[in-house]
């Protein structure tokens, strides 16, 4: 975490210099007999614990598997999942003499959603496990197994994590040779397993290409192959692989994942499964070595963007997503805290008057300042997921150090519009100068940007998750485009002299406006120290108000020395640094984490619609129970969420609509980072709020719009009723 805070807060500075826990769900039955059952509470992939046999012989090995049936349009996971998902995860209570093995999974199938490459089971399948019973245990001596097991169970909307603990019992016999009951029934699963190979192959990594050799018979028929990695982050899992033959090797060539580089250049043995026909694979073992390149081609396997259908797809997914950013950008120009700087910004370009080369040039400087500072808070997003941290779009507002920075900033511009002190090299309603020039749109841009893109609006929901499941070029273009939607309304006064004319022509009204356009700034700045009360409490709060108001007296001071014809440059630029610097150092030691969570519960317990907190387990009982479910994303932080809770969610009509219809509320708050939230957004192709899920009584998920209006909501109700 530390290290999160550090990269950003270089950024800030550098950028703005002027301003799997999983949860436990079902409680099985624990029967006598020998075969456990799955657990009583309705699961999604249902789960029997067998054994091979009900009696076994001190000093063999016998097998357990979990027999795994997953509803219709459901699927598990292989032990490398993909892209994304998890495997299964056991844990064992065993009796002293009795040793489980590793799980022994099937050959499973590759699956594509959302251009993730994943490695699933939508088929019946099971997972095996040895167990060894030591040869010291006496005959007749009842060995009671338990295991506690987690696993993911997903759709192609929706991921639920599921878990169940399960108990056998097995009897230990005087014979050398006791029946395998089951024995025709485990012979077919065994036939699932990937067979082992018998000889070990080769790998090498060339650039960004793996190249593995594996010993296979010149003859030897390969159908519809595919290569499952067990090592991750080894290979691109939504890149192409390419099959040769070459003498009595074949060679499987992939492109290796640019995240884990450093790893395979170290990696000495390379693991996976050969699939060569439907059901069918091999285990292989490759030590580093030296591996022809090529040979002959047999197949091409994947959806990756280099075969046409991957191609076809990842090029309509960009497009969707980058004309979603546009759009989402040019909604928010109309944020309270972006539109003041607008207009204000806007109407200085009619001083210009005829000079269309000036124009152009502030436009340019403008669009730039906010494209660049997208840039950088996209790539920092990307990078930091790169690193595995559970982050979304609006990441820098989930921490109490960067909202106290925000306040300062936005204290300082609120100030500026109400005449306190001049800010010449932003020049935001400045009519004592004919122009900010370009120095003074680029930084007025870049805070724009800043303050404009922590909440995610219409449009750019859809597109800034679906950039976190695109190649980094490509996301990276979708959070420019996010900054090019934003800017397009400077950008169209700056090129089109037209559109300048329809603006007021300078006179002395414009020194009013800007008095009135400060309002909506001390407005932010307000909800912003509320914010920072929410996430750290009562002290942090008093903190940063003493904060804001000795930067106001600086600030004020400022003026003072301005108007007096003296330089205050500095009464601006070291406050605003050394008050934010102990700022950052002080709030985390006087965060009250006790008081903020008392008071999410007083707001949830005395709110108009009543709701639980979110959580995958919460959830999974509820639609267990067959009971209708609304889910809702929001954080105290996003403008979008609080006009929907204002105007649809928190009213008397809605609360009504819903207890008659008895649905079930949920409320994820992500105003704090939240990994399980976080994950649910992902799953659901966003990447941060706000975001509303409806579950019918045994139906699949309904998202909502993100303007919500109470109509859409009493009108849910009623449909669920019927």
């Amino acid at each position: 975490m530390k290290s999160i805070v550090t990269i950003f807060w270089a950024f800030l500075l550098l950028a703005l210099p002027a301003a799997h826990s999983v949860y436990a769900q079902v409680a099985p039955a624990v029967p006598a007999e020998a075969e456990a059952q799955a657990a009583r509470k309705p699961t999604n992939i249902k789960v029997t614990l067998l054994p091979e046999a009900d009696l076994v012989a001190p000093g063999d090995t016998i097998m357990l598997a979990f027999v795994m049936k997953p509803d219709k349009g459901w699927h598990g996971y292989w032990e490398n999942p993909g892209d994304a998902g998890y495997g299964m995860q056991a844990e064992w209570t065993l009796p002293k003499g009795v040793a489980a093995g590793a799980l022994q999974y099937p050959v499973p199938k590759p699956w594509v959603a959302f251009g993730l490459m994943n490695y699933v089971y939508e088929d019946d399948y099971a997972v095996l496990v040895p167990f060894t019973i030591d040869p010291s245990i006496p005959a007749d001596t009842y060995l009671d197994i338990r295991v506690k097991l987690d696993w993911l169970a997903c759709t192609d909307k929706v991921c639920v994590p599921e878990a169940g603990t399960f108990k056998t019992s097995l009897v230990t016999s005087g014979s050398a040779a006791p029946r395998a009951d089951r024995a025709d029934t485990f012979d077919a699963f065994r036939a699932k397993l990937p067979a082992p190979l018998g000889s070990e192959g080769r790998f090498s990594v060339d650039g960004d290409i793996v190249r593995i050799a594996i010993p296979y018979p010149e003859d030897g028929a390969v159908e519809a192959p595919y290569f499952f990695p067990r090592n991750t982050e080894a290979i691109a899992y939504n890149e192409p692989i390419r099959f040769y033959r070459n003498g009595r090797d074949l060679i499987v060539e992939a492109v290796a994942d640019r995240n884990g580089k450093s790893a395979i250049d170290t990696l000495q043995k390379f693991e996976g499964v050969l699939k060569i026909a439907p059901d069918f694979g091999l285990e292989v073992v490759a030590s580093k070595g030296e591996v022809p390149p090529g040979g002959t081609w047999i197949a091409t396997s994947g959806k990756g963007p280099a075969t046409d259908d991957g191609a076809a797809f990842s090029w309509a997914l960009f497009g969707g997503a980058l004309g979603g950013a546009i759009l989402g950008g040019l909604l928010l120009n109309i944020m309270p805290c972006v539109f003041p700087i607008l207009s204000l910004k806007a109407i200085s370009l009619a001083k210009i008057g005829g000079d269309e080369r000036a124009a152009r040039r502030e436009a340019i400087a403008y669009t730039v300042g906010i494209i660049l500072v997208c840039l950088a808070l996209g790539a920092l997003m990307l990078g930091l997921r790169a690193t595995g941290e559970q982050i979304g779009w609006a990441f820098q507002l989930q921490d109490e150090r960067v909202i106290f920075l925000l306040l300062l900033i936005v204290t300082a511009i609120a100030f500026n519009l109400a005449g306190l002190f001049e800010i010449g090299s932003l020049a935001i309603g400045n009519d004592k100068a004919a122009s900010g020039g370009t120095s003074g749109a680029f930084w007025t841009g870049a805070l724009a940007a800043f303050v404009a893109t922590p909440c995610t609006g219409p449009f750019m929901a859809v597109a800034m998750g679906t950039a976190l499941v695109l190649p980094a070029y490509a996301a990276m273009l979708v959070f420019a485009g996010l900054g090019l939607g934003l800017a397009l309304p400077f950008l169209a006064l700056g090129f089109i002299p037209a559109l300048r004319g329809w603006l007021p022509k300078p006179g002395t009204w414009m020194e009013t406006f800007r008095r009135v356009m400060s309002v909506p700034m001390f407005l932010t700045a307000l909800a912003l120290l509320w914010l920072v009360g929410q996430l750290s409490g009562s002290n942090a709060l008093m903190i940063a108000l003493a904060a804001v108001m000795l930067f106001g007296f600086f600030l004020w001071w400022a003026g003072l020395r301005q108007r007096g014809g003296k330089t205050a440059a500095w009464l601006m630029i070291v406050p605003l640094i050394a008050i934010g610097a102990a700022g950052i150092y002080a709030l985390p030691s006087y965060a009250d984490s006790a008081a903020t969570a008392g008071n999410a519960a007083q707001n949830s317990g005395n709110a108009v619609l009543p709701s639980k907190p979110y959580s995958a387990q919460r959830l999974a009982r509820l639609r267990g129970e067959g009971r209708p479910v609304f889910a809702y994303f929001t954080a105290d932080w996003c403008i979008t969420c609080k006009a929907n809770e204002a105007a649809a969610i928190e009213r008397s009509a809605t609360a009504k609509a819903f207890a008659d219809a008895d649905i079930a509320v949920l409320k994820g708050d992500w105003t704090r980072r939240d990994a399980e939230i976080t994950r649910f957004l992902e799953t659901h192709g966003r990447s941060g709020v706000p975001l509303y899920v409806y579950y019918p009584a045994g139906g699949e998920a309904q998202i909502l719009p993100q303007v919500l209006t109470p109509g859409l909501l009493t009108e849910l109700a009623k449909t669920s009723g019927n």
